[in-house]
C-alpha cells in the first residue's frame, strides 16, 4: 500500500473508541461463536452453481437470506445484483457499499458440491468468492444481532459479473445513472480473496480483445494454396508477442485462447484468439491496444481481399488507485494497528476497479483464512481464524459510516 505508514492520532483514537463500544464487542463475539453457522452457509452457497452470466440461482438464495436477516429494501436490480440496506438512524441519503461477487470462473455443468477435510473446505469457488460471500452474510447477521446503529446506511450487495468476461457488469449497473444508489455511494468495500491482512488498493486495468480471422476455407489437398486463417493469425500473434512493453508502470500482454478449424484435413474458414492486456496505467493500455491493432493490420495486409480481420473488445476494466491521504487508507491503517495486523497491500483486478476509476474511495479486502489452487476445480479454503478479518472489516465500515455522517 502506498499510503503513509502511520495513521493520524485522530484515526487511531476513533478506532480505539469504536472497538471499545459494547455493541461492537457483541458483534465481535458473534463472529467468534458462530463459525459453525458461517461454515454451513458457505457450504450451502457453494453447492449452488454460479457460472458466468448465470448467477440467478445463487442470487435468489442470497435474496432470501437478506430478507431473513431483516434488511431493508431487499431486491434484485436490472443486472441481477442482490441489494439490501442495513439502515442508519440518520436521515442522510448517503450509503457505504459493502459487496461480494456471486459469480465463479467455472462454466455451466461444473460440479460445485463442496467437500470437507477437517477444517478445510474443498471445491470450485471455495474461496473465490465463497469466502467473501460468507463474510457478507456474517457482517449483516452480526450487525443485526448486536443492534449496532451505524451513522450512515450500509448497502449490502451480492453482485454479478466480476469474473472474466463478466467485465464488472454488476458494478457497472450499480454505478450507472440507472441505479438509485449511483450518486449516494460515498465509499466502497469489496470482499474478495483470503487473508486477514490482504487489501487491494490499486486497480489493475485490463483490455480484452477477441481477434477473428475468416477466409473461404477448403480441402487441404484440392484447395491447397488458399490462405489459411490459422497460419495467418499465428504469424500475427508471433509479431504481437515481440511488442515492447512498459516495465514502469508494468504492462503485460497474454494470448489466452485460440480456437478454429473443423478437421486436420480442412483449411479452416475461421479462427479466433483471446488477448488480455493489463496495466495500472490507462495510458499504457491505450498505447498497447493501438500497437496490437496496428500489428494485426500489418500482418494481415498481404492477405487483403482473401482474409477478413475482425477485432472485438470484450472487456475493459478501468485502472485507478486509492490516494495515500485518503481517509479510507488512513482508517485501514488505524484498524490494522489496533488489531496488530501488518497490512499486505496488492495490485489487482476486482470490483473496486469501478469506483476507484470514478474517484470514489474503494478497496478490496480479504475475507480471512487461507486458500490455494484458486480458479481451479481443486480450490480449497481453510477459514480458521477468519473472525479477525471480520472484525477488521466491521471496524472499517463503521468508521467510514461515521466519516460520511460528518
Amino acid at each position: 500500500m502506498t499510503p503513509e505508514k502511520h495513521p493520524s492520532a485522530e484515526h487511531n483514537r476513533r478506532i480505539t473508541t469504536l472497538a471499545a463500544n459494547r455493541a461492537v464487542h457483541r458483534a465481535f463475539q458473534w463472529f467468534h461463536l458462530h463459525e459453525p453457522q458461517l461454515r454451513r452457509w458457505q457450504l450451502e452457497l457453494l453447492a449452488i452453481p454460479a457460472p458466468p452470466f448465470a448467477e440467478s440461482a445463487r442470487a435468489a438464495w442470497f435474496l432470501d437470506k437478506f430478507r431473513e436477516f431483516g434488511l431493508n429494501n431487499a431486491h434484485l436490480d436490472a443486472a441481477g445484483n442482490v441489494l439490501a440496506e442495513y439502515p442508519s438512524p440518520s436521515k442522510s441519503s448517503q450509503v457505504i457499499l459493502v459487496s461480494a461477487h456471486l459469480d465463479t470462473v467455472f462454466p455451466a455443468g461444473t460440479n460445485t458440491t463442496p467437500r470437507e477435510d477437517e477444517a478445510v473446505i474443498h471445491g470450485p469457488g471455495a474461496c473465490d468468492n465463497g469466502a467473501g460471500l460468507t463474510a457478507l452474510l456474517a457482517l449483516a447477521a452480526a450487525l443485526r444481532h448486536a443492534e449496532i446503529k451505524p451513522q450512515t446506511t450500509l448497502l449490502f450487495t451480492a453482485n454479478v459479473g466480476e469474473e472474466g468476461e463478466g467485465d464488472l457488469r454488476g458494478m457497472r449497473q450499480l454505478f450507472s445513472s440507472e441505479s438509485e444508489y449511483f450518486q449516494r455511494i460515498t465509499a466502497a468495500i469489496a470482499i474478495d480473496a483470503p487473508g486477514n491482512a490482504t487489501v487491494i488498493d490499486r486497480a489493475l486495468g485490463s483490455r480484452r480483445l477477441r481477434v477473428t480471422v475468416t477466409g473461404p476455407g477448403g480441402h487441404s489437398w484440392a484447395d491447397f494454396g488458399l490462405p489459411n486463417p490459422i497460419v495467418a493469425l499465428s504469424a500475427a500473434i508471433q509479431a504481437i508477442s515481440k511488442l515492447k512493453l512498459s516495465t514502469n508502470p508494468r504492462t503485460t500482454l497474454n494470448v489466452g485462447t485460440i480456437s478454429g478449424g473443423t478437421s486436420v484435413n480442412s483449411i479452416p474458414s475461421t479462427v479466433s484468439a483471446g488477448l488480455d492486456l493489463r496495466s495500472t496505467s490507462a495510458l499504457e493500455l491505450d498505447r498497447l491496444e493501438l500497437a496490437v491493432l496496428k500489428t494485426l493490420e500489418r500482418e494481415l495486409k498481404p492477405h487483403k481481399g482473401e482474409l477478413t480481420l475482425h477485432v472485438e473488445r470484450i472487456g475493459n476494466r478501468p485502472s485507478g488507485a486509492l490516494a495515500p491521504p485518503s481517509p479510507l487508507a488512513q482508517t485501514l491503517r488505524a484498524v490494522d494497528r489496533h488489531l496488530s495486523i501488518k497490512t499486505s497491500a496488492h495490485v489487482g483486478s476486482t470490483d473496486a476497479n469501478l469506483p476507484l476509476s470514478l474517484n470514489i474511495p474503494a478497496l478490496a479486502i480479504g475475507a480471512g483464512g487461507v486458500a490455494g489452487n484458486m480458479h481451479t476445480i481443486h480450490e480449497w479454503f481453510d477459514p480458521t481464524g477468519r473472525d479477525v478479518a471480520l472484525r477488521r472489516i466491521l471496524l472499517l465500515l463503521l468508521d467510514l459510516c461515521a466519516q460520511a455522517a460528518c
